[in-house]
């Protein structure tokens, strides 16, 4: 069976040396000295002022919006996973949506300053498939109107723009660190920033809000990671670069045999000056009815991609309808293909071999 993803494993020895550490310490949580290292490195990686470790990808955007004291309104896009617009609604936020760029997929720059209103107080966007948004266009518009940036840079781990770490950018960003990740602690997840205040907010709010054992900054939720998560992630760590080299190399060969001979594919554009992760492998196909020919072809030799991001968040039965019309039709014709380090060339091969037969059909 080939699934649209995979984790990625270390040799379990490197793990298992790991936990002799931690049952040696019997420190197994509460900022262990593995979840501090794992924290600095990853503080470094992303050439950021300040990391938070925390348990999962939702609970960084969460924090990151209680922090940052957003309320009201929140601009954000209808095309993402659940937990970008379901973040705000649990914070007791209202999602507004802007749609997206038909495309790099991400938020629409140009459809966000229309949708301030007085109740505005900031921009969740996300970078899809590690996608950068147009960042220099979203911060001019939140400086103009005095608001606040989140990025949801869960598929983001390991992208530049013009040089730069994309999790960088905006007031803050969040990352997953879920196993199917690129980088990932079994779970887990974080917040970059490079704002003190922001950080100082982040870190207590993780840990019940505590300012030593017997007093509080302020509310906080037990949002911590663990020391055998953090050692998942320094095992992975280190194979991070082979784990990109390998998935450019997949996405290539899936480009040179899906892209050509007129078969009716699109991918996504990555903005210049983009240095990229290859998080996901995403096509765009004419229609629904030819992408569903397609993913009943591939589920019938056992391979299963995935429709990553369908149906749009604007349609969830807690949020308020808003016209949405490229992402609608984005999201119906969008599929992800089966990409992951342990995926080989020759399943590559037969994926598209299946796939070029019912274009071929349907042409």
């Amino acid at each position: 069976m080939i699934n649209v993803t995979r984790a990625f494993l270390p040799p379990a020895e490197q793990y298992q040396k790991y936990l002799k550490g931690i049952w040696e310490r019997a420190h197994l949580t509460n900022n262990g000295p593995l979840l501090l290292e794992l924290e600095e490195k990853l503080r470094t990686y992303f050439e950021s002022k300040h990391f938070s470790f925390l348990n999962n990808g939702t609970s960084a955007i969460q924090i990151a919006i209680k922090g940052l004291e957003l309320s009201g309104e929140i601009i954000t896009t209808p095309f993402s996973y659940v937990a970008t617009t379901s973040s705000i609604v649990w914070e007791n936020c209202k999602p507004v949506f802007a749609d997206i760029d038909a495309h790099t997929l991400c938020i629409d720059a140009t459809k966000i300053e229309s949708l301030i209103t007085a109740k505005t107080t900031g921009i969740l966007a996300t970078h899809v498939y590690g996608i950068p948004c147009d960042v220099e266009a979203i911060e001019k518009i939140a400086t103009k109107h005095g608001l606040k940036i989140i990025y949801d840079a869960a598929h983001a781990f390991g992208v530049k723009y013009k040089g730069k770490p994309l999790v960088n950018y905006g007031h803050a960003s969040t990352l997953s660190f879920h196993a199917t990740k690129l980088f990932h602690t079994t779970e887990g997840g974080g917040i970059v920033t490079n704002d003190e205040t922001a950080a100082h907010k982040f870190n207590y709010m993780r840990n019940f809000g505590h300012k030593g054992q017997e007093d509080f900054w302020g509310v906080g939720i037990n949002a911590k990671n663990s020391e055998f998560h953090a050692a998942m992630g320094l095992c992975v760590f280190p194979y991070v670069e082979e784990i990109i080299r390998k998935r450019k190399e997949l996405t290539e060969l899936y480009d040179e045999l899906l892209l050509k001979d007129n078969l009716q594919i699109t991918r996504p554009t990555i903005p210049a000056e983009t240095e990229y992760n290859y998080s996901y492998y995403p096509v765009l196909f004419e229609s629904e009815a030819v992408l569903k020919s397609v993913v009943l072809s591939l589920q019938a030799d056992f391979i299963h991609p995935r429709r990553y991001f369908y149906p749009p968040l604007s349609t969830l039965n807690y949020v308020k309808k808003q016209s949405v019309p490229i992402t609608t039709d984005v999201s119906s014709r969008v599929l992800c293909l089966p990409l992951y380090y342990e995926l080989e060339t020759e399943q590559v091969k037969r994926i598209c071999q299946i796939m070029r037969h019912v274009l071929r059909f349907k042409s």
